[in-house]
């Protein structure tokens, strides 16, 4: 498995009607915190500790709210909000 990111539950439940600019600045951020993800947990699909909280992050134009999943190598972005 590899570590990325994807909407939960689908990109149109997520997204949908968010500015495309904005909906960029998302993916940008989501990239970053994927990296951070892969680099803190080597091989999440052995990671046995407790879960992580949901967590925030701001962009020019909003915020959203991910969560990060070691044991799914996953990064889920749950819900976006645009200013």
């Amino acid at each position: 498995m590899s570590w990325c990111w994807e909407y939960n539950p689908d990109e149109a439940g997520v997204v949908a009607g968010a500015p495309l600019a904005f909906v960029a600045q998302i993916e940008k951020k989501a990239d970053e915190i994927v990296r951070a993800a892969a680099a803190l947990y080597l091989d999440g699909t052995t990671y046995r500790g407790p879960g992580e909280r949901m967590k925030t992050a701001d962009v020019d134009d909003g915020i959203f709210w991910y969560m990060i999943i070691p044991r799914d190598e996953r990064v889920y972005i749950l819900r976006v909000q645009a200013l």
